[in-house]
């Protein structure tokens, strides 16, 4: 290996990991791993990334970034061993992409939408691989609220979508009762995915993106449940309802005033 002073940090970082991945003197744990087992880390990684985000640490924040680039650096590693594409493909591959997505920047263009330039180069994009559906190429592996809301934004651009906010507003309404009437735990299952698909459709009608809105609520009963078993003197085990029902109506009060 090169002396790592004289290399970039993306050679070097490139070069540790082509050392992790040889046959000869590699780490076994490394050798082992394809594109399906590390998938999953790629993804906790993006998560990890979001996570530091929210927490406004820029350190973290640098941290958990290395992080995912050595998931791009070791899912490229792994294909360039199978002789299917390098570091440099990937690199070149979404650099030619984001200019092609662009024209306004470094084609010499003008628009004055630019986001429905970007869609509409999108769309010829998609066009130009073949005839397609139009929810082809929404990712299974999404969060399940993130996939609907792109299925439905998809869907929309076709003119499948409600003239407003009215209709998926009545549309929740309609899956509650499905869900009430629901006899049996496949059908519960069923007509309570129609009520989160609905829910967020809502959601999207509203202009607000549901899955940030529920990670942004999640946080918050976790914060509030947190402050309850303060109050409580470090559990809420024992409690009766009533009384752990005071303790978060207390915690909210206690958040109005702050």
């Amino acid at each position: 290996m090169p002396d790592a002073i004289s290399q970039s940090p993306i050679d070097r970082m490139l070069a540790v990991m082509a050392k992790l991945r040889d046959p000869d003197g590699g780490c076994e744990w490394d050798l082992a791993q394809n594109f399906a087992t590390i998938a999953p880390y790629t993804i906790e990684e993006a998560y990890e990334v979001a996570d530091a985000i929210t927490g406004g640490d820029p350190a973290a924040i640098c941290d958990e970034l290395g992080d995912l680039l050595l998931q791009v650096v070791f899912h490229s590693q792994i294909a360039a061993d199978a002789g299917l594409f390098k570091f440099d493909d990937v690199a070149t591959a979404i650099s030619d992409k984001m200019e092609r997505r662009h024209p306004h920047i470094f084609g010499g263009s003008q628009t004055d939408d630019v986001r429905e330039q970007w869609e509409q180069i999108k769309a010829d994009e998609r066009a130009a691989d073949g005839p397609k559906g139009a929810l082809s190429g929404v990712a299974l592996s999404l969060p399940a609220l993130l996939r609907a809301q792109k299925l439905q934004s998809r869907a929309a651009r076709v003119g499948f979508d409600w003239p407003d906010d009215t209709g998926p507003r009545d549309k929740i309404s309609e899956e509650l009762a499905e869900v009430a009437v629901a006899d049996n735990d496949a059908a519960r299952h069923e007509e309570v995915g129609d009520l989160l698909f609905a829910v967020v459709n809502y959601a999207r009608h509203l202009g607000v993106d549901a899955e940030t809105a529920l990670r942004d609520a999640n946080i918050k009963f976790a914060r509030r449940f947190a402050a309850m078993e303060d109050r409580a003197g470090g559990s809420l085990a024992g409690l009766s309802l009533d009384a752990q029902e005071a303790h978060w109506l207390a915690v909210k009060a206690s958040e109005r005033l702050s």
